[in-house]
């Protein structure tokens, strides 16, 4: 069998260092983590004060108009908690606002597509953010330097904008329709109807603003203040139905993990609404037939990956029904702290930009989560006032081993992000694979869709028997279109220090250790 045509082989040396790590897709955001760790703060801290910085240097994917998922391992007390900070739909949505057209293309959810693509784009398909709540959660229950210290490299970065990478000229450009409908995300990232060259400065208007006027009053001024008054008063403007009240009831939900074992380790997950079942699902399935894994990955242990990745999705599709997500927008980082405390963060806009919306004055981007609900009446995923996001493919993870937590990770990338990160875990404990050799590893990616996509570089013996069950689709990792997602991890080592790493096809990503740039 042909394995591929030829491809670039690009490897990313993983970052190492004795006081603590973090890894995000962008390098600025891992280092605003670090600097956290810098000043005293702890995995948490770290964790927070990178997702705030992504929102000025990777807007496409996340900021404070997103929802997402945490699991934090708190070293001290020896046990993990979970956060979900996912979308709500507003109070008085009207389904009569989600007209289906028959004439358009189902969303990259499954779902009917509505007149004027309102349930994926522009102020309609806005659901409540929770990331804002989610952090300050996060740091008021574990944390150390609070909500202003974490967001004052977000404000830098936001105050002084960043050197667009030929990466975001390349993430503008593939979404130039949908920005162009909108004058002000047109005006920031079309310059002359044009994606914005590499090179140029990327300066989103207005968002080092909010960014200090939420450093001044919190979260409560985000929910409850003037703050959230603005951002209600900018998206009823362009008609969505959100109001000062749904922002106010917002609340994060802060619970136990969903627990999966494997190899005597414990990964701890945010629970049956995020990936964490299918993750326990595939791990389980893989030990069952792979009861002893030997010194490396052969034929028949990607065989086992392949088999556990299909009976993992099949078992989600009959749980669920039918829903996708595939090509969304998501963004993933982990932390540690050198007192062994670690967080695994996935949050998101949904699709690339969001809803492709900046809100004027405020430069804050906007999720689509709307499009996570049926515009049909009557059905489990309908859409309703007040609904909260229950089901989506994020899946911060954080292993433990022995009361220590041992490895973060996270992905982004819709429908792939399990299998990504089931298979990153599984090499790490079923071969005992670094953190950088798991990373680099060649991949599968199944969900239960009708075909196996396998990277050649698994080689011709194992694609030959791949081939044996499934109709496969070779497709190496490359920068775009992202078929093996976007994971981002860290590690603790056999030395006590720590290593991280972000997707080594992402050119942006990185990791960053406390004293280091």
């Amino acid at each position: 069998m042909a394995t591929a045509a030829d491809q670039w082989i690009t490897r990313k040396p993983a970052v190492t260092g004795q006081a603590g790590m973090v890894a995000a897709q962008h390098i600025a955001a891992a280092q605003a983590g670090a600097t956290m760790l810098a000043r005293g703060g702890n995995a948490v801290d770290a964790a927070v004060a990178a997702a705030l910085a992504l929102a000025a240097v990777e807007p496409w994917m996340c900021g404070l108009g997103g929802s997402g998922f945490m699991v934090i391992w708190l070293a001290r007390e020896a046990r993990a908690v979970a956060l979900d900070f996912q979308g709500v739909l507003p109070q008085a949505l009207r389904a009569e606002d989600y007209p289906i057209d028959p004439d358009l293309p189902v969303t990259s959810m499954g779902f009917p597509a509505v007149k004027d693509f309102a349930n994926t784009q522009g102020a309609r398909a806005v659901t409540v953010p929770g990331a804002v709540a989610g952090f300050d959660h996060a740091l008021r229950r574990h944390g150390r330097l609070g909500l202003a210290e974490a967001l004052e490299p977000a404000i830098r970065l936001a105050e002084t904008g960043i050197p667009a990478s030929w990466y975001t000229t390349l993430m503008i450009a593939s979404e130039m329709p949908v920005l162009a409908r909108d004058p002000v995300s047109s005006a920031i990232y079309l310059p002359g109807g044009a994606p914005l060259p590499p090179g140029a400065p990327l300066h989103i208007p207005g968002l080092a603003q909010t960014l200090r006027r939420l450093a001044e009053t919190g979260a409560e001024g985000f929910y409850r203040g003037a703050l959230g008054r603005d951002l209600v008063a900018a998206l009823a403007a362009q008609g969505n139905r959100m109001t000062l009240d749904d922002l106010a009831a917002y609340r994060v939900e802060d619970h136990a993990p969903l627990q999966a074992s494997h190899r005597g380790v414990t990964l701890c997950t945010p629970g049956e609404q995020s990936g964490g079942l299918r993750l326990k699902d595939f791990l389980a399935h893989v030990e069952a037939h792979l009861p002893h894994p030997g010194p490396a990955p052969d034929a028949e242990s990607w065989l086992v990956y392949a088999d556990a990745l299909e009976a993992a999705w099949r078992a989600h599709r009959q749980r669920n029904g039918t829903l996708t997500e595939v090509g969304s927008s998501t963004s993933s980082l982990s932390a540690a702290d050198a007192e062994g405390n670690m967080v695994a963060l996935t949050y998101t806009l949904l699709d690339h930009f969001g809803a492709g919306i900046t809100l004027p004055g405020l430069g804050m981007a906007m999720n689509n989560g709307v499009s996570y609900f049926d515009p049909r009446p009557g059905l489990r995923t309908s859409m309703a006032g007040g609904k909260r996001i229950n089901s989506s493919n994020m899946v911060p993870t954080v292993a433990v081993r022995d009361g220590r937590a041992e490895f973060a990770l996270g992905a982004s990338g819709g429908d792939l992000i399990m299998p990504c990160v089931s298979q990153i875990a599984a090499l790490m404990l079923d071969f005992g694979l670094s953190l950088e050799d798991a990373f680099h590893s060649p991949r599968l990616d199944a969900s239960h869709r009708g075909s196996l996509r396998a990277d050649p570089r698994l080689g011709a013996a194992v694609l030959d028997e791949l081939s044996s069950r499934y109709r496969l689709e070779i497709s190496g990792n490359v920068v775009m279109p992202k078929l093996y997602a976007c994971p981002s991890g860290v590690a603790r080592q056999s030395d006590g220090g720590f290593a991280g790493l972000n997707d080594p096809c992402l050119p942006d990503g990185g990791a960053a250790e406390p004293g280091r740039p």
